[in-house]
């Protein structure tokens, strides 16, 4: 195999596979490489489900985004024949008239309310009376507002990423994967790869290794980054059908006013096969520093917290315990929006990472973002995701 290509694409999870996939689609030749052998449950891309909303209330910025992803997934699921976007509608629940924060933002519900009317993107605002007479499952005490999108629902990342690199490989990428990038540098030709004993070199990079870009792009944007440990969870519905695809949609919950007082779920999927419900919050506080000493047990206390904190007296059809948890990681930036552009003024290498908890849903455009931004430069950058907006800044 050649040890040189246009670009060299690190980390091939939810945002670097897509970006392969759409430089072997732009006749660009690149090669990927993966420490391990994706889709995998290391980084930030697996846990069976993704829920995605086309009306994003942490930034209208990102709807462009997420409608493209939309897109790419179903011609994806022509060429492949495999079943990647399940639009079974999302809920979004918000407490105190839809005022409450999340990711962030304040006002959260309120907010994707009003970019679901500025897109155009069909989209209900129920009463709580209405929720209730549709969604039975969810006990809503009266003060919510409660927002229903039908085309939006969850993605099966695992299944996005194959989907992804297949096609790349197939379009003529080259894939490394069970292969560990232990340093970048820039050189007078452009990029050097040290990877697997060998020297691989490129004119671009992109650098998509999720919780792993810290420690291998050397830049002051990447130090205010942080890593943080998620906790999946799947428990047996007492009445399977109440959740079901069709019946149940995904949602998001926030029932207060505190960012630690939401949660999400999703419906069972109907071609897993293990009738579970899968639901989770994104309110772990305890950062790691090192990747690679993840803490990827999960204790029968936290499933219990899970339940307390969040389930009971809300969805009372889940109880516990759970058949199972998973952990994973999340990249965090100090203000939640991506870091998506080039590392510094040469422009060899660009970033793509910090999706800080809701970037699935938008990972097959922000891919074909990341070529553009090669192809095209500075004309398509989005100035919001610049990386050296974060330079000397600090998680709150």
């Amino acid at each position: 195999m050649s040890t040189t290509a246009d670009v060299i694409v690190i980390g091939l999870g939810a945002a670097g596979s897509a970006a392969l996939y759409q430089l072997a689609r732009a006749g660009i030749s690149a090669i990927g490489i993966d420490r391990w052998d994706p889709p995998h449950a290391m980084g930030s891309s697996h846990g069976e489900t993704r829920i995605t909303r086309q009306a994003i209330g942490e930034g209208e910025v990102y709807v462009p985004l997420v409608l493209r992803s939309h897109e790419i997934w179903r011609e994806l699921e022509q060429d492949t024949g495999e079943r990647l976007l399940e639009a079974c509608g999302v809920l979004i629940i918000g407490a105190e008239g839809g005022a409450a924060m999340h990711h962030s933002r304040s006002g959260f519900v309120l907010n994707t309310v009003a970019a679901a009317q500025a897109h155009g993107i069909v989209h209900e605002v129920l009463s709580v009376d209405e929720a209730r007479l549709r969604f039975p499952q969810f006990a809503l005490t009266g003060d919510e507002l409660v927002y229903f999108e039908p085309g939006g629902g969850f993605v099966y990342p695992e299944r996005c990423i194959a989907a992804q690199l297949m096609m790349a490989r197939k379009l003529g990428a080259r894939i490394l994967t069970g292969t560990e990038v232990t340093a970048i540098s820039e050189t007078a030709g452009g990029v050097a790869v040290q990877a697997g004993g060998t020297t691989y070199h490129a004119d671009r990079v992109i650098l998509a290794a999720g919780a792993w870009t810290p420690c291998l792009g050397a830049s002051p944007a990447l130090a205010p980054l942080t890593l943080r440990r998620q906790v999946l969870h799947w428990f047996t519905p007492a009445r399977p059908k109440d959740f079901a695809v069709g019946t149940f949609p995904a949602f998001i919950w926030l029932h207060g006013n505190r960012a630690e007082d939401s949660f999400y779920g999703f419906p069972i999927p109907d071609d897993l096969g293990h009738g579970l419900v899968k639901v989770a919050d994104e309110n772990q506080t305890r950062a790691t520093a090192d990747p690679d000493q993840l803490d990827r047990e999960v204790r029968a206390e936290e499933a219990a917290a899970m339940h307390r904190d969040h389930l009971a007296g809300r969805i009372p059809g889940l109880t516990l315990p759970p058949v199972r948890s998973a952990a994973c990681l999340y990249t965090c930036a100090p203000d939640a929006d991506f870091v998506i552009g080039p590392l510094d003024e040469s422009e060899r290498i660009t970033v793509v990472s910090a999706c800080s908890g809701h970037g699935f849903k938008h990972s097959a455009a922000v891919g074909e973002h990341a070529v553009r931004l090669i192809t095209q430069g500075p004309a398509a950058a989005i100035p919001a995701f610049d990386p050296r907006r974060l330079a000397g800044s600090q998680l709150a």
